[in-house]
């Protein structure tokens, strides 16, 4: 009876044993399941938080009856960035954004850009502006952006051309630092000629091609045979007459 009397003990304590091991382990367990929840929620709280940062210097801009950043609105964030509202980088902000009014930021378009550009205030959104060029003028990226400018100076619901002088001043803005020489003489055609008085996007893009392939001032490549849109063989043809 002694001999069952301590199997039985030692039974009891190996099962004690046992059980307390489980235990430990569930502990240990559930102590690493609230470390691991504690790190997701770490990164979940700092981007809540630059959300929230994001949001609080959208709404420093946006006019309260709208809920958007309006012209207004936009000419104080220049101000701001001390940078004219006329300034290239304004449109390339734009872009970044994804806009698809002109003059008006939308909460979801700000989100957008100041995420990507890891900016949540105005001395980091200044800071982000050299990067920023950088980027547009990637030519992988750049014949995008030139897109992007047009499209955004369509004001009207289905409107399909630019003015004349609207599209100069773009011209002189988003080709202008790159194709100087070109862009003056397109310019100075534009306003000299009055065949044409609006802008489509295939004669946009035409701009753009012509200073990227084309030769100048000599002009010795351009073939009016090849698919160009007529008021480049016009243009061509002013500049050849104008030569001297």
């Amino acid at each position: 009876m002694r001999r069952s009397s301590k199997k039985s003990s030692s039974s009891a304590a190996a099962g004690e044993e046992q059980v307390n091991e489980k235990q430990n382990r569930k502990r240990k367990g559930v102590s690493t399941n609230l470390t691991s929840g504690k790190a997701q929620r770490g990164p979940t709280k700092a981007v809540s938080k630059e959300v929230e940062r994001i949001d609080q210097l959208f709404y420093t801009y946006a006019d309260n009856s709208s809920g958007m950043i309006d012209p207004e609105g936009i000419e104080t964030l220049c101000s701001h960035l001390d940078v004219p509202h006329t300034d290239v980088r304004i449109l390339m902000l734009a872009w970044k954004m994804g806009c698809e009014k002109q003059g008006y930021f939308t909460l979801d378009e700000w989100r957008t850009g100041m995420k990507a550009l890891r900016a949540d205030s105005i001395s980091k959104l200044k800071k982000a502006f050299p990067e920023l060029t950088q980027e547009v003028t990637r030519p992988t990226n750049f014949q995008d952006f030139y897109q992007f400018a047009f499209r955004y100076c369509l004001t009207e619901d289905k409107k399909k051309c630019i003015e004349i002088p609207v599209a100069c001043e773009l011209l002189n803005l988003v080709l202008g630092l790159q194709f100087r020489p070109q862009v003056e003489k397109l310019i100075n055609y534009l306003k000299y000629q009055n065949e044409y008085k609006v802008i489509n996007m295939d004669q946009w893009m035409g701009f753009l091609r012509f200073c990227n392939e084309i030769n100048f001032p000599s002009l010795d490549n351009y073939d009016e045979d090849q698919a160009w849109p007529l008021i480049l063989d016009n243009f061509v043809e002013w500049l050849r007459a104008n030569k001297n």
